[in-house]
């Protein structure tokens, strides 16, 4: 296809509708939105307290195959399925995570969709859009000034140096952060302890922002988090140093959800954006509660493939969110198959049904998880133009043999208007196949039990690995009585196994447990298996290079 726009060239040229009128979808009056601008809001706190009452929408979750460069495309088939419900009649609204600016600048992208099933403005989006993440920043790094400050004068708490657990945060891929020395100077300059940066998105701050469910709870969860230990090993917490009033007070206005609309002038809220490795890469429960409250249909996503994202958004977010998702949406490309099946990501332009077929394993396996969880499933192929009929029909034919129907999805080139049989049969599936959820494991189970039943029913693993350091801090934090908490596993999103070269849908593999750390205000175990980077690099050659204003004071070079 010859001259196909850049997704900012479709952004730009898009017909906004002022914030009001895309409100008005939803019933909300101009007096409850606080507007950032024309095209962009938040909902006031008395709006969102005053739909309590009202009955909830039914919720699509949005996952897909486990990633490959060739990409796969969840954010914009989330895009493009809300647009098309609309299209057929619906009320419906999506919910989806905010960009981090790091990959921005780095060499993933933004997480505004692409093609013609965008959300608008693009560019505000991903980059300052309304301040959230610059207010989980300052709320993150206020606690960290207040624990340095503690230990300055005269450490009441005792607080450990060595011991404290709590890093610093900024929004930006810097390897240079990543391992520091503070303090240093003199005494007046505080004591010198070994620190580092973390990237916004990896702060607990931000996996507490997404899961609280008022401000009350925000506080109290910050109140929560362990940010060190004493001498003695017993963990000190945010209330011991009177922090959570503070920082949940930077974080007032950035709780309240963003309205934003699509290309076609749909509402989509977007809050939140936690890592999915490090956390559970969720929107924010606010904006998912919410937008249950204002649609009959609400359309969300997790991050990375199902095995991470959907894993974590049933057996997290909607455990304790209390959410009853009513469908899922599996979405597979032509692409992403072939890679799994064995070929370069050279190679992929031409028609290759048998790589498609040895590749339809990975598809298999989420299939099958997704099952465990007893919500009904569809697959969308998001369409390419270079994919073939052929190789569609291989992977129609299997998703027949689990009897999942699957539906190719033109929504990248054509909108809404592309993603209306998707649409349709997401609609007839929730109204024919009733949800029957549940989460994969009890919160009585033992928390490493968690752990091997997850890697065993998900991953396709014989069993994991944990030496007896591991072990024992299990058993600690299960008589410190966090062992009824989830689990939130943190591991390479390219493979269903640890190792990311191995692709397809691999068996009988170990899982190891490099570590494992608590997180008490956002109620979950991290469980790392293998290398986790929580403060990215820049790539050789970044995105940065390309992104500037031009004389008409317009953004270029932004995707």
């Amino acid at each position: 296809m010859a001259n196909v726009p850049s997704d900012l060239e479709i952004a730009q040229a898009a017909n906004k509708h002022p914030i009001t009128d895309v409100a008005a979808k939803l019933d909300i009056p101009p007096d409850m939105l606080i507007p950032y601008g024309h095209d962009k809001a938040k909902i006031n706190y008395e709006f969102l307290a005053s739909n309590n009452s009202k009955d909830d929408g039914k919720l699509i979750l949005v996952t897909a195959i486990s990633p490959t460069p060739a990409g796969e495309g969840k954010t914009t088939t989330t895009v493009g399925l809300g647009d098309g419900l609309n299209k057929i009649g619906k009320r419906a609204i999506i919910c989806l995570r905010e960009p981090s600016l790091g990959p921005c600048f780095g060499m993933k992208g933004g997480a505004a969709g692409g093609g013609y099933a965008q959300v608008v403005p693009m560019t505000d989006i991903n980059l300052h859009f309304t301040g959230d993440f610059h207010a989980i920043g300052a709320a993150h790094n206020l606690l960290a000034a207040v624990i340095d400050n503690h230990i300055h004068w005269e450490n009441q708490l005792n607080l450990d140096p060595r011991r404290i657990t709590w890093r610093r945060v900024v929004d930006m891929n810097d390897r240079a952060l990543r391992d520091i020395t503070s303090g240093l100077g003199g005494p007046g300059n505080g004591i010198p302890r070994q620190s580092g940066f973390d990237i916004t998105v990896a702060s607990e701050v931000m996996a507490v922002f997404c899961l609280a469910t008022d401000l009350d709870d925000l506080k109290n969860r910050i109140g929560n988090i362990v940010v060190g230990y004493t001498r003695k090993r017993e963990p000190v917490k945010v209330s011991a140093l009177g922090a959570e009033g503070a920082m949940t007070a930077l974080l007032r206005d950035a709780f309240q959800p963003n309205l934003v609309q699509t290309l076609e002038n749909n509402p989509a809220l977007m809050h939140g954006g936690p890592f999915a490795n490090i956390a559970h890469g969720c929107n924010s429960v606010m904006a998912t509660k919410t937008a249950l409250k204002l649609a009959d249909y609400v359309v969300t996503e997790a991050g990375f493939g199902a095995d991470l994202g959907a894993e974590k958004f049933f057996d997290i977010k909607c455990r304790k969110a209390g959410l009853h998702p009513d469908a899922v949406v599996l979405v597979a490309t032509t692409k992403a198959l072939k890679m799994h099946g064995g070929v370069a990501k050279t190679d992929l332009k031409g028609e290759n049904v048998e790589a498609i077929v040895r590749g339809c394993e990975n598809l298999g396996q989420h299939i099958r998880n997704i099952g465990q969880f007893g919500v009904p499933v569809t697959v969308a192929i998001n369409e390419f133009i270079t994919d073939t009929d052929a190789e569609h029909q291989a992977i129609m034919d299997y998703c027949a043999s689990f009897d999942v129907i699957c539906i190719v999805s033109s929504h990248w080139e054509n909108g809404g208007e592309g993603a209306r049989a998707l649409a349709a049969q997401v609609v007839d599936m929730i109204e024919h196949q009733q949800s029957q959820f549940r989460t994969l494991y009890d919160d009585d189970m033992k928390l490493l039990a968690k752990v091997r039943h997850i890697a065993r029913t998900i991953y396709g693993a014989d069993d994991v690995i944990a030496d007896k350091k591991v072990r024992e801090q299990f058993e600690q934090f299960e008589n410190d009585g966090y062992g009824h908490y989830p689990i939130c596993m943190a591991k390479t999103q390219y493979s269903f196994s640890t190792d990311p070269l191995l692709m397809g849908a691999p068996t009988g593999h170990t899982v190891p447990i490099r570590e494992i750390r608590l997180a008490t205000g956002a109620e979950f175990i991290v469980v790392v298996c293998g290398e986790i980077m929580t403060m990215p690099g820049l790539p050789r050659k970044p995105s940065s290079e390309n992104i500037s204003v031009d004389a008409d004071k317009n953004i270029t070079g932004l995707f």
